[in-house]
């Protein structure tokens, strides 16, 4: 029975035990909050503190009808509730609209990204530019307040289309035009070709004939439908002459004017369609001077119906035209034989003035920043932020620094060190994530990723000059295909002393056992540069994980000064996902994860939990850590929890036990009766407010290294006992724990006293201290047990002096030996033994005899002892001792008094018959006596 209590006390230890590999961050409530999944909600996630109105950010950058998905954040309100509804920010219409009215496919809050020293920046690295038919993604920030107000946008390589053009149209409306309707095609069918928004095109229509009119201005539509609906009605003006000059007078100061909707920077276009002479050519030179003060390019168009019609030689008008256009002729002048030959000239007439002074063409296959998706990867600096330009230099990809001094972007050849192009290696993607380190002088370099460099990846460290000259510092190379290594980065200052430790490479799609895309963290340390220091990888499983897809730094989340890692596994256990947490030690990362956070133990329905995180605040008032977890239509945010140091005290009284004096009955038997008082301090280790207290589940165990028990607890009869304990913060509370003693053969030796601990609440309260023991033990090991009553002065140490003194009955010499007569079969020893000083206990008396003596009896005389002494003779036990021809027995007495000061005892001894005993026992008998106490000095034995 005592043993089976032990074997089950050996596996409540091991429960314990279990019960603290996680750490301290909360998975029993986590805050889980839902969105619209086909948006993508939670693809990033940000923690948000707007004034005490705490939030978490949340974007969804596929949000919106199928063929716009414009994108979006929306805020989760962090309250009492563990849940709330998620409201959506609309911050694309809020931030971008002055910027873009088409956020068609925009992707809003890809990025989420703290900005400094307030408010944040969400990114729409998708964020396109409609040129004419070209659609280029150039991406788009927004900086915002903590009030979600815009503070600015950020389109630093968005870029003026070649179409940004304001464009009217003189037309001749005089009675000589005929059919008016074929002019009416034309209008229609060019101003259909023309991309008409505020970004790129804008068009007027200034009618004239003997007057002129603004049939519309340059401001007044917005759109290609709404220009070419209104050119269907418009009507002929008439009218006897036509007078072109003052009509293009007019069009160059009045429809190109600021007042009329001309901007500023907008390619001025002018398109003249006339069918005949003007009556005021002479006009002309001052018309045209005009339009040469503003910039104005002029497309003529002589429509020679009438001439045709009427038989005349058009050849002085065609001069007119001529002269009207600009130069060259064959670029800007156009003749067609009649009003309905006017749709002929419509394509030609929109390739030339789409390509007009030598701007892009839309089919030209490479690009510089038209696709660098800006907002991508963002990393916000003291003095600015910078950009990842994925798709930059046809997706070799760069990087961009918006700052207060201006801005810089590095050319293509400024990295050509590390990415020659004479490789050829279009689409590393260099700029795929950014950040920055701090080095060992206090130097800034700044971190760029390309996962997809030689396939196999590389992340570079330099630094950044105000004129755009990149001196890089280091090169980090991958070793496996596909793996995306440098996809993420993550420096950590992990004693926080402001100089980077540790820098952190993400391979996520590395391929682990199975061919299964495993991921992996690869660690540099920095000395010097930074050096390769082993991996961090998921747990081994043939699986994939994608471990690395997301890493984030943490402040300290274990309250111990260093700075902590977030890793996601998005893919882990079945897409459910998974994210681990490692701990900081000095200026490294401990290679094993403390604790790792399964997305099915927080909910089955998450997916893909890990795909973002985000460490940085309190969100839940606590004053400690939380962690924002991203998933697929989910936002998790997890708590830390606060950690304690729970310190146990132990006293006794008395504090020795005495079995002479007994106390008190106990089972019906005369028992020494004590008590234990343990105490216990909870000291908090962690910030912020900590819950005022928790409970203890305490398990008491006296002299558990024995199977048989000494002593036991009064309210259990057994040598076990539980208690529940309430302790408060900062505050000693104590129990206390009766017991008894019996009486016992075993005084040398003294009662262990062990107390086990664990706290009750594992899903709100504390956590116990990493490290901290859960067990305290009084025992015989340490010195501190509680000891039976030795009555040996104030040190407790008993010093003896035993002095023994042997006579036997017989008497002789060598010279005059003592001759034994067949009657004579007896020998007699009297031995006395005594004790000058202070108590001895278990004192032994060894007795050495030779093989020609046969021990008969034993008689023992005691005086001044309070118990008669407890012997063990050993007649069935012999040692034998081989002396060349020498043979012994040994009789061995323990005498287990409690003191012992004087000893007589009677030995008779039978001598063996010469004739019986072979030659070699056939001497003269002998006797030799050894005297040992088990305890002397204090000491205690070692129990076996």
């Amino acid at each position: 029975m005592e043993l089976h209590k032990y074997l089950l006390l050996l596996k409540f230890i091991v429960l314990l035990k279990g019960l603290c590999e996680c750490f301290n961050i909360d998975v029993k409530r986590p805050r889980i909050y839902t969105g619209p999944e086909e948006a993508l909600f939670g693809f990033s996630v940000l923690q948000h503190d707007n004034a005490g109105d705490k939030s978490m950010l949340v974007g969804a950058p596929w949000d919106g009808p199928s063929n716009t998905r414009r994108g979006d954040v929306y805020k989760c309100i962090v309250g009492e509730e563990r849940s709330s509804n998620c409201t959506k920010t609309n911050l694309g219409e809020s931030t971008l609209q002055n910027v873009s009215r088409n956020l068609k496919n925009s992707h809003l809050g890809m990025t989420l990204s703290p900005d400094s020293p307030d408010g944040f920046l969400a990114c729409a690295p998708l964020w396109s530019q409609e040129c004419g038919t070209s659609v280029f993604s150039t991406g788009i920030c927004a900086s915002v307040s903590d009030e979600l107000e815009s503070r600015e946008t950020i389109a630093p390589t968005a870029q003026r289309c070649a179409t940004y053009m304001d464009i009217v149209i003189v037309l001749d409306g005089s009675n000589s035009i005929y059919p008016w309707y074929e002019v009416q095609n034309f209008l229609s069918n060019i101003l259909s070709k023309f991309h008409i928004s505020p970004e790129q095109m804008q068009v007027g229509v200034l009618q004239y004939g003997e007057v002129a009119v603004h049939e519309w201005s340059l401001r007044d539509y917005q759109t290609t439908q709404e220009v070419v609906e209104a050119a269907k009605n418009i009507s002929r003006q008439e009218g006897r002459e036509t007078r072109t000059a003052y009509a293009i007078h007019m069009g160059c100061t009045e429809a190109f004017s600021p007042e009329r909707g001309a901007r500023e920077g907008a390619t001025k276009v002018m398109i003249v369609v006339t069918d005949g002479e003007s009556h005021d050519g002479e006009e002309l030179p001052d018309a045209l001077e005009e339009c040469e003060k503003r910039n104005i390019t002029r497309y003529a168009i002589a429509v020679l119906g009438h001439y045709i019609r009427r038989q005349q030689d058009p050849e002085t008008f065609i001069s007119e035209i001529k002269y009207i256009a600009s130069d060259p002729d064959d670029k800007y002048f156009f003749n067609v034989t009649d009003e309905a030959a006017l749709n002929d000239i419509v394509d030609a007439l929109g390739d030339r003035i789409f390509t007009l002074e030598g701007t892009l063409g839309y089919n030209e296959s490479s690009f510089k920043f038209e696709m660098s998706q800006i907002g991508f990867s963002t990393h916000v600096l003291d003095d600015g932020i910078l950009f990842g330009m994925v798709g930059a230099y046809d997706w070799d990809g760069g990087v961009l620094k918006e700052g207060a001094e201006g801005r810089i972007m590095p050319t293509r050849e400024a990295f050509e060190s590390e990415f020659p192009q004479e490789l050829k290696n279009h689409a590393a993607y260099l700029g795929y994530t950014v950040s920055s380190v701090i080095v060992g002088d206090w130097r800034r370099l700044y971190v760029a990723g390309a996962p997809r460099f030689k396939h196999k990846g590389k992340v570079i460290l330099f630094e950044l000059s105000d004129n755009g000259d990149v001196n890089i510092a280091q090169a980090l190379n991958g070793e496996q295909i596909g793996s995306y290594y440098g996809s993420e980065v993550c420096g950590l200052d992990v004693d926080q002393d402001g100089i980077t430790d540790v820098l952190l490479v993400a391979a996520p799609m590395y391929l682990g056992p199975g061919n299964k895309e495993a991921g992996r963290v690869y660690i540099y340390s920095l000395s010097g540069v930074f050096v390769s220091n082993g991996t961090l990888k998921a747990e081994d499983r043939f699986q994939d994980a994608r471990f690395g897809y997301a890493l984030a730094s943490a402040p300290d989340l274990n309250h111990d000064g260093y700075t902590d890692l977030l890793v996601g596994a998005p893919l882990e256990d079945g897409h459910n996902g998974a994210i681990y947490v490692y701990h900081g030690q000095g200026i490294h990362i401990i290679h094993n994860y403390k604790q790792r956070i399964a997305g099915s133990s927080l909910s089955p329905s998450l997916q893909y939990f890990g795909r973002s995180v985000s460490a940085r605040l309190d969100l839940d008032g606590d004053g400690l850590l939380d962690l924002a977890v991203g998933a697929q239509g989910s936002a998790v945010l997890l708590s830390s929890r606060s950690i304690v140091q729970i310190n146990m005290s132990l006293s006794f009284q008395p504090h020795s036990i005495n079995v002479i004096q007994k106390t008190c009955q106990r089972g019906g038997r005369e028992s020494a009766c004590l008590n234990a008082t343990a105490c216990f301090l909870a000291l908090s280790r962690s910030p912020g407010t900590l819950s005022s207290s928790f409970d203890l589940s305490v398990v008491a165990m006296l002299d558990e290294r024995k199977l048989t028990a000494r002593a036991l607890f009064d309210d259990s009869n057994q040598r076990q006992t539980q208690l529940g304990v309430r302790v408060h913060t900062g505050q000693t509370v104590c129990h206390n724990l009766p017991f008894h003693v019996f009486d016992t053969a075993d005084y040398i030796r003294p009662i262990s006293f062990s107390l086990r601990f664990k706290i009750n609440d594992t899903e709100s309260g504390p956590v116990l201290d990493e490290g901290w023991p859960t067990t305290f033990k009084r025992s015989y090991y340490s010195g501190t047990s509680i000891a039976f009553f030795k009555d040996c002065g104030e040190d407790d140490v008993c010093v003896t002096d035993l002095v023994l003194q042997a006579h036997m009955d017989i008497s002789g010499t060598r010279q005059q030996p003592y001759v034994i007569r067949s009657p004579r079969r007896r020998l007699a020893v009297e031995v006395q033994l005594q004790n000058r000083l202070e108590n001895a206990y278990n004192t032994s008396l060894t007795l050495h005899y030779s093989r020609n003596l046969h021990f008969s009896s034993l008689s023992i005389r005691v005086r001044n002892t309070h118990h008669t002494p407890h012997t063990h003779t050993h007649t069935h036990t012999h040692t034998h001792t081989h002396t060349h021809t020498t043979h012994t027995h040994t009789h061995t007495l323990h005498t287990n008094t409690h003191t012992l000061h004087n000893m007589n005892l009677t030995i008779l001894f039978r001598l063996l018959p010469l004739l019986s005993l072979p030659p070699s026992l056939s001497m003269s008998p002998s006797l030799s006596f050894s005297l040992s106490p088990s305890l002397s000095l204090g000491g205690y034995p070692v129990e076996n």
